[in-house]
């Protein structure tokens, strides 16, 4: 069995409905263009990758590598000019624009490097702004953001709202907010690049614990090793296109 498979093998079962067969994303032959100036400048130019459930997985690269253009195709904010994406058993090609709203909504998680939360809402009704669009019931929701924040260490802050809280304190309620679904797959671009060294080891420590108790892959943009270090796998992406090194 090869690298893919054992790791396969090593994240499979647990509870809850079966998985669809195969890794939960496989993109191959991504490309991408924009036009600039009258000219089409190509961004991606052939991306490849596999990831699998349970799996943290670090993309690097220089500035203007292609880094933010491959994210916002995983996160599903954007379409690719042409190759193969499927997402959790979905052909994401064949999706018009609703259709990838709600793949998105249910299946990604956003942890963002400036934290993105709303300023005059406590740390609960931050967490709760998913629920909210997903239909939760209020009593509900109350519960399932309440343990989510006990579970980032953030039981004593449920009534906090941002300007109150540290930077770390701030990207654990972000990480709390993206996991309030249960998504399979956590997008993280520079979740800890406005954190000084101790926040940001102990918040990426959250993010993956967090990640693999729930069997959830985890694909982090990043400029620093040392978070690259703590992915299962490394892909390197060069004027637009990937390789890979365990």
């Amino acid at each position: 069995m090869g690298a893919v498979g054992s790791r396969r093998a090593r994240r499979a079962g647990g509870g809850g409905p079966a998985a669809p067969p195969g890794p939960l994303l496989r993109i191959s032959g991504l490309t991408k263009g924009f036009p600039v100036d009258g000219e089409r400048i190509q961004v991606l130019s052939g991306c490849s990758m596999e990831i699998d459930r349970g799996e943290v997985v670090a993309i690097v690269g220089q500035s203007g590598s292609g880094k933010s253009t491959l994210l916002n195709m995983v996160g599903l904010l954007d379409t690719a000019d042409g190759g193969e994406h499927v997402f959790n058993g979905v052909d994401v090609t064949r999706l018009g624009e609703a259709g990838r709203a709600r793949l998105r909504n249910t299946g990604i998680g956003f942890v963002f490097q400036s934290f993105h939360l709303l300023e005059r809402r406590t740390a609960l009704a931050n967490v709760s702004v998913p629920l909210v669009l997903n239909g939760m019931p209020l009593v509900r929701r109350r519960a399932v953001a309440r343990e989510l924040l006990r579970s980032v260490g953030l039981g004593h802050r449920l009534g906090s709202r941002p300007h109150q809280l540290s930077g770390g304190e701030q990207q654990r309620v972000a990480l709390a907010r993206a996991l309030s679904l249960n998504p399979p797959l956590i997008l993280a671009d520079e979740p800890t690049g406005a954190l000084d060294a101790a926040t940001s080891s102990a918040v990426l420590d959250q993010l993956i614990s967090q990640a693999r108790k729930r069997n959830a892959a985890v694909v982090i943009v990043t400029h620093d090793p040392l978070v690259a270090e703590a992915a299962d796998r490394r892909i390197t992406i060069r004027e637009g296109r990937t390789s890979e090194e365990s």
